[in-house]
């Protein structure tokens, strides 16, 4: 009997044929993806000669930039990153394994933001809080750390600006996360909730909406959202402010979802080691500086980025912690250190400054600033 004749006249191949032709695709992807961590482990090989650092997010960048403007016509630009991140992580551990450091148990959002960096092929290090993600870091207990440092709602997370003074610990890369919040429970119904297990950060993101739904609900602060989910797990009428790993990691179920105040909820992270990751095209600057107390500093200051045609994208002031009533600021500038009108700015600053110390510079992500 004839097969089946398509619209172009050729005749239709069986389900077995088409599944056979993916079959041998799938081998010569495999040997590719072998070639390429042939290639890689040459790269380490090279890397452990000179002593350069195993993780490049200059480099990375530079690959996710020519994914976004492929001409794939079959996967979207965020799909072929998302399996090429996955190549880069297992190709990284082949040249040698890392381990990163995250404010854990499992299912947090630094988790995600780990992933989302270093994807699955790194062992991934769960510690207690952010001060421990850079400890590790500084004591060599692992490769990298990754920590929250600003969100578009709430604004910046302290407990991670806080710790910069203290540790020679620096940023080498950023990374993005888009937020969604819901509301886990083990309760079935809503209104058999009495307490909402929750950080300040998520609880801030979702202030209207616990307002609204649950206003007689008792706010029990415990980060971080996976603690908030393991509690809310253990208590009947409790619930917890959770994302979408939690939720199914600890056995809860979603009462609410997307129940974040705003729509266009991101939080900001930053990896920590001891790069000093090469210019991009597209970075971002980050340090901390002291000024003396006397009329007129911060307005000095602000001017060394103005007449040097700097822009910046954060600023913010925390207590010292060295000192009584004394600030500390942080400032995060469009540019590379390395390049002429951001050097300039540092210079001109560490003429005002009492004291001026570079955080880093590394590749940008800020879609605010660029296109990726």
């Amino acid at each position: 009997m004839d097969r089946e004749e398509g619209e172009s006249g050729i005749p239709k191949r069986t389900l077995e044929e088409l599944r056979a032709e993916i079959d041998q695709v799938d081998q010569q992807l495999i040997q590719l993806l072998e070639d390429r961590v042939g290639l890689a482990r040459e790269i380490g090989a090279v890397k452990g000669l000179d002593d350069r650092p195993f993780f490049t997010p200059e480099r990375e960048r530079q690959i996710y930039e020519k994914l976004r403007q492929s001409d794939s016509e079959q996967l979207k630009p965020d799909q072929l990153i998302s399996i090429f991140r996955e190549i880069i992580s297992a190709a990284r551990a082949a040249e040698r394994p890392l381990q990163v450091a995250y404010w854990g148990p499992e299912g947090t959002f630094s988790h995600q933001a780990t992933i989302q960096v270093f994807g699955r092929s790194v062992k991934h290090e769960p510690v207690a809080n952010i001060r421990e993600v850079f400890l590790a870091v500084e004591r060599g207990q692992a490769d990298y750390g990754v920590a929250p440092i600003e969100n578009s709602v709430a604004g910046i997370v302290p407990e991670t600006l806080d710790m910069f003074p203290h540790t020679p610990v620096k940023i080498v890369s950023e990374t993005f996360l888009d937020v969604h919040h819901h509301l886990g429970s083990v309760a079935e119904k809503i209104d058999q909730v009495q307490r909402i297990y929750a950080g300040p950060q998520p609880a801030a993101q979702c202030r209207q909406w616990i307002h609204n739904h649950l206003p007689n609900a008792e706010i029990v602060e415990i980060v971080p959202t996976a603690m908030a989910a393991i509690r809310a797990s253990q208590d009947p009428t409790g619930a917890a402010i959770v994302n979408d790993v939690s939720l199914s990691l600890y056995g809860l179920t979603a009462l609410a979802e997307h129940i974040q105040d705003s729509a266009n909820n991101r939080t900001r992270f930053v990896v920590l080691g001891f790069n000093e990751p090469a210019p991009s095209g597209n970075d971002k600057t980050s340090l901390m500086f002291k000024l003396k107390n006397r009329r007129g500093e911060l307005y000095r200051v602000l001017g060394c980025f103005v007449e040097n045609n700097v822009n910046l994208t954060m600023i913010e002031s925390r207590p010292d912690p060295r000192s009584t009533f004394q600030y500390m600021f942080y400032v995060d500038m469009d540019g590379h250190r390395n390049e002429q009108h951001v050097m300039r700015a540092i210079n001109d600053l560490r003429s005002v400054a009492i004291e001026t110390v570079i955080l880093g510079s590394y590749p940008s992500y800020d879609e605010g600033l660029q296109s990726l």
